[in-house]
């Protein structure tokens, strides 16, 4: 017999990877946080012996979801500006508040806040957008979460630094610090082509490819968006990034809205990552992402929950689900984005953009042990015919039991494994009387 550190035992294991296929009574055998073998439960029960034997008869066992685009400490600015079009929320409320209130100890608060939320509610990666990306970054590793932190660039100034230049030279001094640390990875972010300039965006394409780093970018997500490109450019954004030589591989364009055919053509030419961030397009009445023909053009479509201040929540299962029936109504089409697919684009579609194929989002042996555990054996879930579909079309977070990043349990029996209690939801109580008493 051999000994391991884990076996997880569930009714049905989805591995995603190959696609669309669901084990019955198999079991992952984990050790030295790695998955190492992947057989039925009697096979595993004669070769391996474990010091941890989690048995989960009703569950399903997917790879932990990707969170392929938020901004984790925006979950302390959580309602507070509803129900109004974005320019207006953003101009009027998030960014004076961002400027009044945005320092370390926000982003420590409210990525904290963020990342139980997410473990909660499956995620075991999430790609962040934000100031003071290295305060991200330390909250992510100390909390056992996996993390790809943006190298956020604007025009701007702002707390975290002054001008463009100084955005990318603090980027990329946490880059080189991380380099160091397993859980926590970097990508450069430039917030949008609205506001972030040809010279900025042109040394982050050299250093990109340099360093083949993922490009995270807010493009295409509102008309007006588009409409100022052409007065100030003379051509749409993607057409401008196309000049820039950006449109590639490595470019994670986040919320695509407004899109022409010839535009979604290129995209899948060039191999780009569409981020589809349905609700947050939905609240703010954005636009509709076409998902349905970005996949047939060949783009990798992956999901995020955009932030909290926009969403309002950063539940990836309702993100999943809003994603699959949006992409059908969309495009006419039921057959759209099925349940299987729409499972692999909140997973290891959004792995692969962030570098992270080889590590995560797919029960493969050899990645990391990410895993989601979801009790399926629930009044909204039976009967269970297809257990792909009901986690797709009928799962909540609620019923998320279990959590491991890298073989570690972060979330037991729906309770997160390091928390004290209140700890967190105080801090973000003084948070809100601090916002709201202005």
């Amino acid at each position: 017999m051999e000994n391991v550190d884990l076996i997880i035992s569930p009714k049905w294991l989805i591995p995603v990877v190959p696609e669309n296929v669901c084990l019955n009574d198999h079991s992952l055998v984990v050790h030295q946080g790695h998955i190492v073998d992947i057989l039925p439960r009697d096979a595993v029960e004669q070769r391996y012996q474990a010091n941890e034997h989690v048995d989960l008869t009703t569950h399903a066992l997917i790879p932990g979801l990707v969170n392929a685009h938020t901004h984790a400490a925006m979950s302390l600015l959580r309602g507070i500006a509803d129900d109004i079009p974005l320019m207006d929320w953003l101009n009027h409320h998030i960014w004076p508040a961002e400027r009044k209130w945005v320092d370390i100890g926000f982003i420590e608060d409210g990525t904290e806040l963020a990342i139980e939320e997410m473990l909660l509610s499956g995620t075991t990666c999430f790609n962040d957008m934000y100031f003071f990306p290295d305060a991200v970054a330390r909250t992510a590793d100390r909390m056992g979460m996996r993390a790809v932190v943006g190298m956020i660039v604007l025009d701007f100034p702002t707390a975290w630094a002054g001008s463009a230049d100084e955005y990318i030279d603090k980027g990329m001094e946490l880059h080189d610090g991380l380099r160091h640390i397993e859980l926590v990875t970097t990508a450069f972010a430039p917030h949008a082509p609205y506001t972030v300039s040809n010279g900025p965006l042109e040394k982050i394409r050299i250093l990109s490819d340099e360093l083949d780093l993922p490009v995270h970018m807010h493009v295409h997500e509102t008309s007006s968006e588009i409409e100022q490109s052409l007065q100030h450019f003379n051509q749409r954004p993607i057409a401008r990034l196309k000049d820039l030589n950006l449109i590639g591989p490595n470019l994670m364009a986040v919320h695509l809205t407004h899109l022409h055919d010839d535009e979604i053509d290129l995209l899948g030419q060039f191999g780009v990552t569409a981020v589809h961030c349905p609700q947050s397009n939905m609240k703010l009445a954005s636009g509709l992402c076409q998902v349905g023909k970005l996949l047939m053009s060949g783009a990798n479509v992956c999901i995020g929950t955009d932030g909290a201040a926009s969403n309002n929540d950063l539940d990836m299962l309702d993100e999943m689900r809003t994603a699959a029936l949006l992409a059908k109504a969309v495009s006419g089409n039921p057959e759209t984005l099925p349940a299987w697919q729409a499972l692999q684009s909140a997973t290891i579609s959004g792995a692969r953009a962030l570098g992270l194929g080889d590590v995560t989002g797919s029960l493969e042996i050899g990645k990391w042990a990410d895993v989601t555990a979801i009790d399926l054996y629930h009044p909204s879930c039976q009967p269970v015919y297809e257990p792909i579909s009901s986690i797709v079309y009928s799962a909540s977070r609620q019923q998320v039991s279990d959590v491991w990043v890298g073989g570690r349990r972060l979330v037991a029996n729906h309770s997160l494994t390091q928390k004290e209690p209140d700890e967190c939801e105080a801090k973000a109580d003084r948070w809100h009387q601090r916002i709201s008493d202005v």
